[in-house]
């Protein structure tokens, strides 16, 4: 492929990251974010339908590591990458799914900082952020 397809390539899927992090107010249903813009360190989380956030929370998650394994491809074309990838990110959803649930059910008044960490890698692509150097190191040697 050439370089400059790759280059935009991967270019439009970045944005595709930024445009979903910028309408994730209106694309997803997740009372959390307003509550972790507040002072939420002495308050109860907020009422909210648990079925749905979970259903837009693995949405997300579906649409950004569609859109991470993709860059992955784009950047290093190795099926090896994107299989390794794959289960990586599928692993991490299951270990962070269960802990996202367990927190959001137990978690105390004011004591909200590991919820808000757990769901942060959930919602946001930042394992993408972990992999593309690790794979450029060891592409390298």
């Amino acid at each position: 492929m050439h370089k400059v397809v790759r280059i935009i390539a991967i270019t439009v899927l970045v944005v595709g990251l930024i445009l979903v992090r910028q309408f994730e107010s209106d694309l997803f249903y997740d009372p959390l974010l307003e509550f972790f813009k507040i002072d939420h360190t002495t308050q109860a989380l907020p009422e909210m339908e648990k079925g749905r956030l979970l259903l837009h929370l693995v949405f997300r998650f579906v649409l950004n590591t569609f859109l991470s394994l993709l860059i992955l491809w784009f950047v290093f074309r190795d099926k090896s990458i994107l299989k390794i990838s794959s289960l990586l990110y599928a692993g991490l959803f299951v270990v962070l799914s269960i802990t996202f649930i367990f927190l959001l059910n137990k978690s105390a008044e004011g004591d909200h900082m590991a919820l808000f960490y757990v769901r942060r890698f959930l919602i946001q692509p930042l394992f993408l952020l972990l992999l593309l150097p690790a794979f450029y190191f060891h592409k390298r040697s």
